[in-house]
């Protein structure tokens, strides 16, 4: 799945005279000699593949929007209905426009968008939603494209145009409005590739709203970059196991980590333990090629870690925080290269570099594994990255990628595709570096909490690996400050014992290859 981080440089937005100036320019998709492309910056998490995502970047590029789930917003939520009260935010970002009188309207009571509908009123772009005492502004009702039409027209002054484009809008209120925003090369339509119809009654969502103020800005949509996703669609991390084999010493390998053991979330919100600096889980973060190389000095495998320099930041995240005395993993991936950088027993130096123990690095464009016995920052000689349950795709309602977790016992073993054994335990009953499991599919997870459920889905699914030894049954992720950690605890109600290890050694396709062929 993707990641991403930042929201990129704002630049000044325009005033509403100069806007009104310049309107014409904004209609024939004509910028100024000195104007350039909008800077991407940073992008959402729920956009991608959307028709209008090259004008939400152009959008946010411009401070127009901040996100739809503040505080983190990290996410647009194109396909939903704008309010009215969400439409005066954008416009009046869009427009700059000078500060409106209270009280015009009776109906806002808390929305935190008043001072926006002042505004938008002050300049009269709006009038009212009870005609013809128009005492009040609906904030909280859906914007038509009817409605949309008219403020926009009334926003940007465009010459009125009466052309009867579509075939749909003869019996509305608006059909003037409408046609003026076409002719203003705004709106094309709304049944591609017709487009002989304007669809006047149906709501705007947010992601129509983003192309509708680009075009009228006169903004460039921009075409993100190439997001990474981590590592190929046919990688064995992100297949599907739930068809896989049973093992054949899935009873015994189960039975040593145990039975009446239950699954445990090594990651979370806040800090554990209270009061310390320590965050829960392993945190991962993007860099671009801003971010310069630094050196990294070896101070344990350097003769099975890949040659620096890292693009490590000099405050990067560190998995148990500045002063942890754990495995202080620092995961980094290079969002243009596609390339992940990952350290174990990181430390920073005052000169921007780092000392580890070892580290590794990751083309995540590639099926290839690291050299045969080499280890990595994790004792399979695995990518971490890859097995970390990151909020923004439980929120997203799927999860397509195995599952890091840990035992306390490991065999003196790995099997593809882990590269590294990390144990003197000779013993056949123990499993293997890289052994995979999955959650019984009749194991009931009906009741509870959505998110429990997407996560103990991806456990029947794509399943959980062993990559390190440390507490039994303990799944990794990354820490985000909008976990419920109470609700993480239900992953307690999985036994040991609703689990099985499964067999996909048939789906090999190449020994020094993570490409799986089911």
């Amino acid at each position: 799945m993707p990641l991403t981080i930042g929201m990129g440089n704002r630049t000044r937005r325009r005033g509403f005279a100069a806007l009104l100036a310049t309107a014409t320019l904004a209609a024939a998709f004509v910028l100024p000699a000195n104007a350039a492309p909008t800077d991407p910056g940073g992008s959402f998490t729920d956009d991608d593949g959307s028709v209008h995502e090259g004008s939400i970047e152009a959008i946010a590029a411009e401070g127009i929007t901040l996100g739809c789930n503040p505080p983190a917003n990290t996410r647009f939520c194109p396909d939903d209905p704008v309010t009215r009260g969400q439409m005066a935010a954008f416009l009046n970002r869009a427009l700059d426009l000078p500060p409106g009188a209270a009280g015009r309207f009776v109906d806002l009571g808390a929305t935190p968008f008043a001072a926006d509908i002042a505004s938008l009123a002050e300049a009269g772009i709006t009038k009212g939603c009870n005609p013809p005492d128009n005492d009040r502004f609906c904030p909280k009702t859906s914007v038509t494209r009817g409605q949309m039409a008219a403020f926009l027209t009334r926003a940007f002054d465009w010459p009125a145009d009466t052309s009867d484009r579509f075939i749909d809008d003869d019996a509305s209120m608006f059909q003037d409005a409408i046609d003026t925003l076409a002719a203003a090369g705004v709106t094309l339509g709304c049944n591609p590739p017709e487009n002989d119809r304007f669809c006047p009654e149906a709501s705007v969502t947010r992601g129509e709203m983003a192309t509708f103020l680009t075009r009228a800005l006169g903004l460039v949509a921009v075409t993100p970059p190439q997001r990474c996703t981590i590592l190929p669609a046919d990688n064995i991390w992100n297949t599907r196991i739930d068809t896989a084999p049973v093992h054949s010493r899935s009873d015994q390998y189960v039975a040593s980590i145990g039975t009446t053991g239950f699954i445990r979330a090594d990651f979370g919100s806040g800090v554990w333990p209270p009061g310390s600096t320590s965050p829960i889980g392993i945190p991962v973060i993007e860099v671009d090629d801003t971010q310069p190389d630094v050196a990294i000095n070896w101070t344990a495998y350097g003769d099975e870690s890949d040659d620096g320099p890292y693009p490590i930041p000099a405050d990067a995240p560190i998995e148990g925080g500045p002063d942890a005395d754990g495995d202080r993993h620092v995961l980094v991936i290079d969002r243009i290269d596609c390339v992940l950088y990952e350290l174990y027993r990181a430390f920073p130096n005052g000169d921007g570099s780092w000392n580890a123990d070892s580290g590794a690095v990751y083309d995540l464009r590639s099926n290839d594994l690291r050299p045969d016995s080499w280890t990595s920052a994790d004792a399979a000689g695995l990518p971490i990255a890859p097995g970390l349950v990151m909020y923004d795709e439980v929120a997203s309602g799927r999860i397509e990628h195995a599952i890091r977790f840990t035992v306390s016992t490991s065999q003196k073993a790995y099997v593809w595709p882990a590269r590294h054994f990390a144990s003197s335990n000779t013993s056949p009953n123990v499993p293997p570096m890289g052994q995979r499991f999955r959650l019984k599919a009749n194991f009931d997870i009906s009741g509870y909490d959505p998110e429990i459920q997407v996560i103990m889905t991806a456990f029947k699914e794509y399943g959980i690996i062993v990559a390190d030894n440390g507490a039994d049954w303990m799944v990794s992720g990354a820490p985000d400050e909008r976990w419920d950690n109470d609700m993480l605890r239900q992953l307690r109600d999985i036994p040991g014992s609703a689990f099985e290890a499964v067999d996909v050694s048939s789906w090999m396709v190449n020994p020094n290859s993570g490409q799986a062929a089911p």
